[in-house]
């Protein structure tokens, strides 16, 4: 009964995930290859723990 409560960290890394795509999206448009690159690769691990989660709730 408790865990209706209880909130998923999902969201929040949803909502992590795509605002580090929007600053890496900006990055590149200005130029700036390196912070591109280290903006996308963050991304990409919140994506695979978003992922995991997801696949670990299924079961």
């Amino acid at each position: 009964m408790f865990g209706l409560f209880k909130s998923s960290p999902v969201k929040k890394w949803q909502k992590e995930h795509e605002m580090l795509l929007t600053q890496a999206f900006h990055a590149q448009r200005n130029g700036d290859i390196r912070l591109y690159s280290t903006l996308t690769a963050q991304a990409e691990d919140i994506k695979t723990k978003i992922d995991n989660e997801k696949a670990g709730t299924k079961h």
